[in-house]
């Protein structure tokens, strides 16, 4: 099939799947695991992972032995997907258009990625392919911004952002409220921190949807103004390795 429609700057992924995977985290395993087990899935059960991405979640989850399938809409994010997990079964789709048949997972999970969706169209999609008893997974890395550095970032962040859906808005959540299909949301939080080098800090906050879609010019100029940050300030000044600082939101909610 050809590309499904998506939100017009998730196509900015597409771009920059390479920083994408250099400079984002992976997830942590005691969110993992808090993870799995909302979801209450036993080793062999049939699991999506939905809008895979590079596979980060999918890395996380395969210790677990679950039967995989993933869907990602973007083909840049497909190959590096593809380059890290050949053997893990990759489809072409989006939330809104799973690309499976009804009643055939146990289990959907979704990292980094559900605010981006059609929620409208995609719970009851996600619906669909759960077999009775299933259950969804949320999870997302979300940058702690109660660090100064980093709170910089996300101001030169805000100041490029067109008004794109945001995770930390909330927004998304009013969907559960509002669809009877589902439990309401339980929720676990976690912190850690990622230690980059310099040139995957700048991937990191390149792969932002809204920034790769920036004109080349605007980029160039957002990248100097993220090294300005990183050499006034303190903490990371000087520094070839630096503690980018996170927290996981956890959520799961089972089908009823």
């Amino acid at each position: 099939m050809g590309t499904p429609r998506v939100h017009e700057q998730v196509l900015g992924f597409d771009a920059v799947a390479e920083e994408y995977e250099k400079g984002r985290p992976e997830y942590p395993a005691d969110a993992v695991a808090a993870l799995i087990a909302g979801l209450r899935v036993a080793p062999g059960s049939p699991v999506l992972d939905l809008a895979a991405g590079t596979g980060k979640l999918t890395r996380a989850l395969l210790p677990f032995g679950f039967d995989l399938v993933a869907v990602e809409p973007m083909a840049g994010m497909r190959r590096v997907f593809v380059r890290a997990h050949p053997h893990v079964r990759l489809l072409d789709g989006t939330a809104e258009a799973i690309p499976l048949p009804e009643a055939s997972v146990d289990a959907v999970v979704v990292g980094q990625a559900f605010h981006w969706f059609d929620a409208a169209q995609a719970l009851p999609e996600i619906r669909r392919v759960l077999r009775p008893g299933g259950a969804l997974g949320l999870i997302w890395n979300l940058r702690d911004e109660s660090v100064p550095w980093v709170a910089r970032v996300g101001k030169l962040l805000d100041a490029v952002d067109p008004g794109v859906p945001r995770t930390r808005l909330k927004a998304w959540r009013a969907a559960f409220t509002e669809n009877p299909r589902f439990t309401p949301l339980e929720e676990r939080t976690f912190h850690f921190q990622q230690q980059l080098d310099r040139d995957s800090v700048v991937a990191r906050f390149v792969s932002v949807s809204f920034v790769a879609n920036l004109p080349p010019a605007r980029k160039e100029s957002f990248v100097r103004e993220l090294h300005a940050i990183l050499d006034e300030d303190p903490v990371t000044r000087g520094e070839t390795t630096i503690d980018l600082a996170y927290r996981t939101d956890v959520f799961w909610s089972a089908a009823r």
